[in-house]
């Protein structure tokens, strides 16, 4: 069996996490149409007759204004380490930028590279071409593979290019699992992703998930979560009038928790006013987003 770690990098919203669901078939990474959805590494797992890749889904490499955001950046870099290639997807749809020659300047030149051109349904013949053309000069020992991730379109050709350069190795994980992170993890993800896409302005990067209790009572998984926000306005929008908001986040994630998890599920949320716990220490090391040296 071939199999190896494989690290997927590149700017906000260009389609990491989707891809990384198409890959694995199933619905490992969060996603949503506003950028930096992804905040932490994640680990998915595609495991075939001859193959087993570990995907690290990253945080969308940008220039941060927040800790939090510096903390992201880390976590992408720091993917970089210790794989056997990197996929750098790229929205094709969009003309070449300083936002991606400040992530290109950063990639590592010793590992293979694949360039992964996303959203071509978007996009012209010539959009693709110009912007292939670019990334072949900056990476001309790069694999380059024209995609859309949304439909699937290319997704078996990158995994079959990603198995050719993969080395001889063992089976990491069990076959029939998906990805490393803990189902309560993924509860809080799925949390996190209602509130991305019910809530508009800077509220939904501004909060946190923390899980206070997760026990299966008899027939049932009860769970009990705190929404983190820095503002008292964000904390009332987030609740919304008489209850509805946080009622309408809530019915959302229960329909998509008890999918996960196979099981009824009973959710409370509760909401918590943490002042800039975006730059605070303390409080990403809390919440999960800074890991202990």
């Amino acid at each position: 069996m071939k199999s190896g770690f494989i690290a997927l990098l590149g700017r906000p919203n260009v389609g990491k996490s989707t891809l990384l669901n198409a890959m694995i078939g199933k619905k490992v990474s969060i996603i949503s149409p506003k950028p930096q959805t992804t905040r932490d590494a994640i680990q998915g797992i595609y495991t075939s007759q001859t193959a087993q890749m570990i995907f690290i889904d990253t945080p969308g490499i940008h220039k941060p204004s927040t800790q939090l955001g510096e903390t992201m950046n880390q976590e992408a870099y720091h993917a970089m380490r210790d794989v056997e290639a990197i996929v750098f997807v790229v929205d094709a749809s969009l003309p070449f930028g300083e936002g991606d020659q400040f992530v290109a300047d950063r990639l590592s030149k010793n590992i293979p590279l694949f360039i992964l051109f996303n959203k071509i349904d978007l996009c012209t013949i010539d959009q693709v071409q110009k912007i292939k053309e670019k990334y072949h000069l900056l990476f001309p020992d790069a694999t380059l593979i024209e995609s859309s991730a949304l439909s699937g379109f290319n997704v078996d050709t990158l995994l079959r290019e990603l198995e050719e350069i993969l080395p001889e190795g063992p089976q990491y994980f069990p076959k029939d699992m998906i990805s490393d992170h803990p189902d309560s993890f993924l509860v809080k993800e799925i949390i996190r992703e209602k509130i991305l896409y019910f809530l508009k302005e800077e509220v939904p990067h501004s909060i946190a998930i923390m899980m206070e209790k997760m026990e299966m009572k008899v027939d049932k998984m009860v769970i009990h979560a705190t929404i983190i926000c820095e503002k008292e306005g964000q904390k009332a929008i987030l609740i919304g009038r008489n209850g509805a908001m946080i009622k309408r986040i809530g019915i959302a994630s229960r329909k998509e928790i008890e999918r996960l998890l196979h099981h009824p599920s009973r959710l409370e949320l509760f909401v918590r006013v943490e002042k800039d716990w975006r730059n605070s220490a303390r409080y990403l090391q809390e919440f999960g987003y800074r890991k202990e040296k």
